[in-house]
């Protein structure tokens, strides 16, 4: 492992031209101590008072940023409850280094670890459904995996939350995800498309995953041996409308609700893509099935022009 690091340090106070990017060492665990690797610094007010010298350093070369937010990759002597791996954020008082840099040595008890969400794959992210997956998804925490079939309609699915997002035109779908996921796969998989993509999905799932096979828009998927399933304990699921909200009386009514309060906070954005006049049904299913469209198709009666 490398022995040096970039980071931003100041050899004398003063305005922004003082910060240098360079190199320094790299540091190390010691006692009570764990070093993390940054994937996230905050930029605070206090940081430019410290490099002005409003809160005067007393040696240089000085390092700055007192928050972060990453993964532990050393634990030091005396360290309990976190370990290699852990996501982590923190506060520390910054020293040569801070978290203005690639990697920061934290006393174990100002680093709090971070809640993990589960994996999701979406497929069609893009589209009408799958926008509304991906945002619910990301809003609880969970790490989302869109697939689209072009550069445009992946920029659509990462601004619905999607970390990551795969063109499956280009890419081996099972691949990447297991690229993204560390080999484990995801827990959850929501495949609108059916027939084409249902391989692929129960190829994706950890242990314990759910497929839940909502539609076919590629086709019905083929039978299959259940006994495939058993290879990680894999669970499907093949939901329907109707039948879910006659499971309990008033269920419609409360699910309706929930989703219009998410809609007025702003958590889900839905999108229109077209309205189509009632007299151009198929045309509006001719886009929709071409697969030329994001978000929701609407018709509406001609005579309300």
């Amino acid at each position: 492992m490398a022995s040096s690091m970039k980071a931003v340090i100041f050899n004398e106070h003063g305005g922004k031209e003082v910060l240098k990017y360079t190199d320094i060492d790299r540091p190390t665990a010691g006692e009570g101590q764990v070093v993390i690797k940054n994937e996230y610094a905050g930029v605070n007010f206090i940081d430019t008072y410290h490099r002005s010298g409003l809160y005067p350093r007393s040696t240089f070369p000085a390092g700055l940023g007192e928050e972060g937010a990453g993964t532990v990759v050393e634990v030091g002597p005396g360290v309990t409850g976190l370990a290699v791996g852990d996501s982590v954020g923190y506060v520390s008082r910054s020293t040569l280094g801070g978290s203005f840099a690639e990697f920061t040595a934290v006393q174990a008890g100002l680093v709090t670890k971070l809640p993990q969400g589960d994996w999701v794959l979406v497929h069609a992210a893009a589209g009408g459904t799958g926008q509304l997956l991906c945002q619910l998804c990301s809003h609880i925490g969970a790490k989302v995996i869109g697939t689209t079939s072009t550069p445009e309609k992946a920029e659509v699915a990462k601004r619905c939350g999607c970390s990551d997002v795969i063109l499956y035109s280009h890419e081996d779908v099972v691949q990447r995800v297991m690229q993204l996921t560390n080999g484990k796969g995801v827990k959850f998989v929501y495949d609108g498309v059916g027939k084409s993509t249902f391989d692929a999905s129960l190829k994706c799932l950890d242990y314990l995953g759910w497929l839940i096979c909502f539609g076919n828009a590629s086709g019905k998927p083929e039978p299959f041996d259940v006994l495939r399933l058993a290879e990680k304990s894999a669970r499907l699921m093949r939901p329907s409308l109707f039948s879910t909200l006659a499971a309990e009386p008033g269920l419609t009514a409360s699910l309706t609700a929930e989703l219009l309060q998410l809609v007025q906070q702003g958590v889900v954005v839905p999108e229109v893509h077209k309205v189509y006049p009632l007299s151009a049904v198929a045309q509006a299913q001719q886009d929709l099935t071409g697969r030329k469209t994001t978000g929701k198709l609407l018709l509406r009666p001609d005579t309300l022009g």
